[in-house]
């Protein structure tokens, strides 16, 4: 039994959709099919649901066709754009390679000229040393030669008085042979007298001069330890300046390399000590100054070559991708690279960043062919999608060493490099530290 809900909603539908009925007639018989309201409204509804469906089907894909134009239109834009940029780094790259070696042949220069001045320096040293003892020989033969000559005066004087004092009788009687002696010892005295005081004449003219061949080389000295000490300046604060840029804190860097190294050479002595207890001097105190700087300089250029100061390839490359967040070349999605990409020919060479030992050289899944060295400071670099690798584990290598050709094995869209720098086994920006040395090496 229908209740007045159901009456009254069949009421309305057959206002809406009154009862039709379709007849079906065959040659021997006739028949219908009966529509009610509520199957109308079934047909209706289902309808409407297709044609809804269909436009709302047809206007997604006219938006995606859109969207999808004006996406390869922006990408192809980006792409372009993109391409610039990389071309303007790449020629950036090349301009600060140049530089890099006119700074290292400007560096070697000055190494040389600190080796030069630093020889010049010690023979100076040698040959005022020398000037020295010669002065004082001289200065000790002067004063012996006044004291002989004071002595002979007194003798001279004593000779006159007991000439003098002798009763005259003695001298009347006194024979000729004995006068001439008393007239030779006289000549000779005074012989011996201008003799004594042509010598210290001499003495005191060779004493100016040695005075002023020791000043000349005072002066000369003066002007090597200043050329030193600006050449020790220009040579230490870039690679102290390197070093902070790429975050390594110099102090402990250098004392670690020391306490290497501490078996070569032992402490810093001074060029020379004196004999007779005096203190030394302010040459030569400056002198170990420049020998302690020389010895922090020679430090520093170690460090450097045990930390990655260096591009990993030689070769004209394209930087395609750097180091943080980027989209994924393979799913599209937002990803972590935790290195640098340098894309080039096949085959071409990759070079080690700074001294090591090579912990691992193979495959690795995603890296393909990858080589791992491992450096001083908690520094390790890696170097992936190798074609061929050229070194074993175990291998001690150094800066500048061939170690593997580039390729594209492993999870890789072409050929290219990915270089990694990892510090205590944290991913680091290796750009940092290839920037640092841009004006050093």
């Amino acid at each position: 039994m229908r209740t007045k809900l159901a009456i009254k909603i069949h009421a309305f539908l057959e206002r809406r959709f009154p009862e039709r009925r379709v007849f079906l007639k065959s040659d021997s018989d006739t028949r219908f099919i009966r529509l009610r309201p509520e199957t109308q409204l079934v047909a209706f509804a289902g309808a409407s649901a297709l044609v809804a469906w269909t436009i709302v089907a047809t206007a997604i894909l006219l938006m995606d066709s859109i969207g999808s134009g004006n996406f390869r239109e922006q990408a192809r834009r980006d792409q372009a754009t993109y391409q610039d940029r990389l071309n303007a780094l790449s020629e950036e790259r090349n301009a600060r390679a140049e530089e890099a070696l006119a700074a290292q042949e400007r560096f070697n220069a000055a190494l040389a000229q600190v080796s030069a001045m630093q020889s010049e320096l010690l023979t100076s040293e040698i040959r005022r040393n020398e000037l020295e003892t010669g002065i004082e020989v001289i200065q000790t033969t002067l004063r012996t030669a006044m004291k002989e000559r004071e002595a002979a005066r007194a003798t001279l004087a004593q000779m006159q008085l007991e000439a003098e004092s002798d009763d005259a009788q003695k001298l009347a009687s006194a024979a000729p042979a004995q006068m001439d002696l008393i007239a030779d010892a006289l000549s000779r005295t005074a012989a011996e007298r201008d003799q004594i005081i042509a010598d210290a004449q001499s003495a005191l003219e060779a004493r100016d001069t040695l005075e002023l061949e020791i000043s000349l080389m005072r002066e000369q000295n003066e002007q090597i330890f200043r050329q030193l000490e600006e050449a020790m300046v220009i040579s230490v604060e870039p690679l102290d300046k390197m070093f902070r840029s790429a975050g390594m804190p110099t102090d402990r860097i250098i004392e670690q390399v020391r306490r290497g190294y501490s078996g070569v050479g032992g402490p810093l002595t001074p060029l020379s000590f004196s004999t007779r207890g005096e203190e030394i001097s302010p040459d030569e105190i400056r002198a170990n100054r420049l020998l302690q700087q020389m010895d922090q300089l020679n430090l520093y250029r170690i460090a450097a070559q045990k930390a990655p100061f260096a591009s990993p390839v030689r070769a004209a490359v394209r930087y395609t991708s750097g180091f943080g967040t980027r989209r994924d070349p393979k799913t599209g999605g937002r990803r972590m690279h935790n290195g640098s990409d340098f894309a080039g020919a096949h085959g071409t060479d990759i070079y080690a960043t700074a001294d090591g030992v090579v912990s691992h050289a193979g495959w690795q899944s995603g890296f393909g062919r990858l080589v791992k060295i491992k450096h001083e400071f908690g520094i390790e670099t890696l170097y992936a999608h190798n074609s061929k690798i050229r070194v074993k584990v175990g291998q001690r290598v150094s800066r500048g060493d061939h170690i593997a050709d580039m390729g594209s094995t492993g999870r890789s869209t072409g050929t290219h490099l990915h270089y990694e720098v990892r510090v205590n086994g944290r991913p680091t920006n290796p750009m940092t530290y290839i920037k640092a040395a841009r004006d050093v090496f």
